[in-house]
């Protein structure tokens, strides 16, 4: 995989520079603008090397059809803002862009092409699409790790038609993640939680094989809590999660893997109820589990200091709620502790995770923090992703 970082005669070129500014609106606004944020390196990299950028990207799933709503204006405000260049929304049919000198009569240093998947040939990976798009450019930049989990033709055909390099941001997300995955510094721990063991557990036995610990939190951690005989009361929990349990406990003891649960927990009656500790054999069936308890806060405390490296994916509880944030926020106070010292690795994902993160303004306290959602759970789960595939193929 090539980084455009590396590459020097880049001056005049005209670049399509594939992002995901797939950023919440709210009739127009953005409420969150971390993605922009993170992808501003390599804008001014490639601002610096005097080159002509054309960027792809896309919001929302309007489904192949123009919908107002979807509109990437927004965005381009946010960037001349943030970039203080000079930038021009096109409004264009790209299928009526005839070729890439059709931008030579636009004075703008960066030219954005309205949402991409207002055409179904995207999402559909259309080989003819993607020529298309290549003709419009001269090199092309995939700096959409958190889009490369997809098959569409602006991540994936696009790589056969023109020279394709990686992003400044998607070499780090790769560089992160091959740290937990591939370049281990042992020992190694996974802190890992969520509302379905089943949507986890390909990352789980995955993990199993490379890590040495994984503490299992959240709403996930009461299907192993029921399994182990305790009442969880009106608890959050999968239905028919007991084979999937059993598989996790067979392959954990076979890897020699070690798996941490839940001793103690804070419950209430309702969301607004006021938080109580419990151990496990004194929950009650009007109790819901929201928090884990001091002891267990404790015991990853323990784990968390004899690792080098950790990967966080979910909170521990019900973190919106401030009665029943403590254990989130103990787990984060505790590897933002142990990073100042430089005595770990930390990785954090997952969209919960990363919102607990920033809510704390916590985020430089991290070594890597990941807002790419899907790309980053299927690359844990060891699946290979057809826009890395794609750098990696044409190089």
């Amino acid at each position: 995989m090539r980084s455009i970082s590396k590459e020097v005669n880049l001056k005049g070129k005209q670049i399509l520079l594939r992002l995901d500014l797939n950023v919440p609106l709210d009739n127009g606004k953005i409420n969150d603008t971390s993605r922009i944020d993170k992808i501003l390196p390599t804008l001014n990299f490639l601002i610096g090397q005097k080159t002509k950028i054309i960027i792809l990207s896309h919001v929302g799933r309007p489904k192949g059809k123009i919908v107002k709503e979807l509109s990437l204006k927004p965005i381009s405000e946010d960037l001349k803002k943030k970039t203080n260049v000079s930038i021009r929304l096109i409004e264009e049919n790209i299928n009526e862009i005839k070729n890439k000198d059709f931008f030579n009569k636009f004075d703008e240093e960066i030219l954005i092409l309205e949402n991409i998947r207002f055409y179904a040939e995207e999402e559909k990976n259309d080989q003819n699409f993607a020529k298309h798009l290549a003709s419009l450019g001269d090199i092309y930049v995939n700096e959409a790790f958190s889009c490369s989990h997809r098959s569409h033709a602006s991540i994936d055909q696009i790589s056969r038609f023109l020279p394709s390099f990686s992003g400044l941001q998607l070499d780090l997300e790769v560089k992160a993640l091959n740290k937990i995955t591939t370049e281990i510094s042992k020992p190694i721990t996974c802190i890992i939680g969520g509302s379905k063991i089943s949507t986890k557990i390909n990352i789980i036995k995955n993990l199993i094989t490379k890590f040495d610990n994984i503490v299992i939190v959240g709403a996930m951690a009461n299907n192993f809590i029921e399994y182990f005989g305790n009442n969880i009361g009106k608890s959050i929990k999968e239905n028919k999660s007991k084979p999937i349990v059993e598989e996790i406990l067979f392959l954990s003891q076979n890897e020699n893997c070690n798996l941490i649960f839940p001793e103690d927990v804070i419950v209430a009656k309702n969301f607004n109820d006021l938080p109580v500790v419990k151990k496990l054999k004194n929950i009650s069936s009007e109790d819901m589990i929201l928090d884990i308890g001091p002891n267990t806060i404790k015991n990853i405390y323990k784990v968390i200091d004899d690792s080098n490296t950790i990967l966080w994916n979910g909170p521990a509880g019900y973190f919106e709620n401030p009665n029943f944030a403590n254990g989130s926020i103990e787990i984060a106070k505790k590897i933002i502790e142990k990073n100042v010292a430089n005595k770990i690795y930390s990785v954090v994902g997952g969209g919960d995770t990363v919102s607990l993160i920033n809510s704390l303004d916590a985020v430089n306290n991290f070594n890597f923090v990941s807002t790419a959602g899907g790309a980053f759970l299927e690359y844990l789960e060891g699946k290979k992703l057809p826009g890395i595939t794609a750098l990696n193929s044409h190089d």
